[in-house]
C-alpha cells in the first residue's frame, strides 16, 4: 500500500501466488479498513466488486463501446491511480526480493523493517 504520493507505507504478509487480488484484499481487511474510516482507495480492475471506499475503472462489455462519461471517469480514475504505481516499482526493484533464498514469510518482514526504517528516517 502506498500513501498519495507513492511511497510505500505497508506491505501485507504474503499469501499463495494464486490468490487474487480482491481476495487478499479482503483478506487483510484493506476494503472493510477503508470503507470503515471512509478513506477513498483506486484499485485496478482486478478489484471489481470491492464495494465501500474502492474505486476501480469502469470496465468495457464484450461487443459495447465506453460512453464518454465513463471514459473521462477512467482517465480520472487513471491520474489518481498512477501516483501510487511508484511503490510496486519500487518493489520490483529491491534485488533482495529476486536473489533472497528464504521463505516468503521472512521475506514480507525484511520488507516491513526495511519500511519502518525508511519512516523513521525520513
Amino acid at each position: 500500500m502506498t500513501d498519495p504520493h507513492g511511497e510505500l507505507i505497508w506491505a501485507a504478509v504474503a499469501l499463495p501466488g494464486s490468490t487474487h487480488d480482491l481476495t487478499a484484499a479482503r483478506d487483510h481487511g484493506i476494503v472493510a479498513g477503508l470503507t470503515a474510516w471512509a478513506i477513498a482507495g483506486y484499485a485496478d480492475k482486478a478489484h471489481q466488486g470491492a464495494s465501500g471506499a474502492i474505486s476501480t475503472p469502469c470496465k468495457r462489455h464484450k461487443g459495447r463501446k465506453l460512453g464518454n462519461r465513463k471514459k473521462l471517469y477512467n482517465r480520472y480514475h487513471a491520474k489518481v491511480r498512477a501516483p501510487g504505481e511508484p511503490g510496486a516499482a519500487t518493489l520490483k526493484k529491491w534485488h533482495i526480493l529476486r536473489k533472497a533464498g528464504c521463505s516468503h514469510s521472512r521475506l514480507i518482514a525484511i520488507i516491513q523493517a526495511i519500511l519502518t526504517l525508511c519512516h523513521q528516517a525520513g
